[in-house]
């Protein structure tokens, strides 16, 4: 498996030209740097998770087209091999377990929550399909609060906005499934 800096690296890249954007451009569009767009490809920097969501939102491509590498026929994973992306407080961290193939229009995670942790609301295109694997948490969505608990399952289109928190002392996890309905991600 190749570093995860070096996929994000490459697949920023292969895009931004792909689009034929220019650094610029492409900070522009996602409001992200041009010097960390840069350091970005350069394998320089390894974004969080937040940055990652600016650019994939900005470029109008699923997040984890950053974390794609090249299509094997079988794929087993194991947790304990998975890159883990964290956000900048160390709180929310995401297991890409299968990422975005634009044939296959969805994309697979374990999140977790440590105690304390506030994921801030935010939009993506697509649609959210949760299920909570370990402990509980609180979905906010659209500033309705949903709290779930192991075994519960939530929902809901990725354009209304949404955030996560764990506001226990035990860690919570759950199983992300992104599922693109239509092509604005090629």
């Amino acid at each position: 498996m190749e570093p995860i800096q070096s996929v994000i690296a490459k697949n920023l890249a292969r895009i931004r030209k792909s689009k034929n954007l220019t650094l610029d451009q492409t900070s522009e569009l996602t409001g992200v740097s041009k010097a960390m767009l840069a350091q970005i490809e350069n394998e320089k920097s390894n974004p969080t998770i937040s940055t990652l969501w600016k650019i994939a939102n900005g470029l109008q491509v699923s997040f984890t087209t950053f974390l794609k590498e090249e299509e094997v026929l079988v794929r087993r994973v194991n947790m304990n091999e998975v890159n883990m992306i964290m956000d900048s407080d160390d709180k929310y961290r995401v297991y890409p377990f299968f990422p975005y193939h634009p044939e296959k229009r969805f994309e697979l995670y374990i999140v977790e929550l440590l105690p304390g942790c506030v994921h801030e609301p935010k939009t993506h295109p697509g649609e959210e399909y949760l299920i909570v694997k370990q402990g509980s948490m609180i979905v906010d969505l659209k500033g309705e609060q949903y709290e779930l608990t192991e075994g519960d399952a939530l929902q809901f289109s990725g354009t209304h906005l949404h955030g996560y928190s764990n506001p226990t002392a035990e860690k919570a996890s759950f199983f992300m499934m992104m599922h693109y309905p239509d092509d604005t991600l090629q």
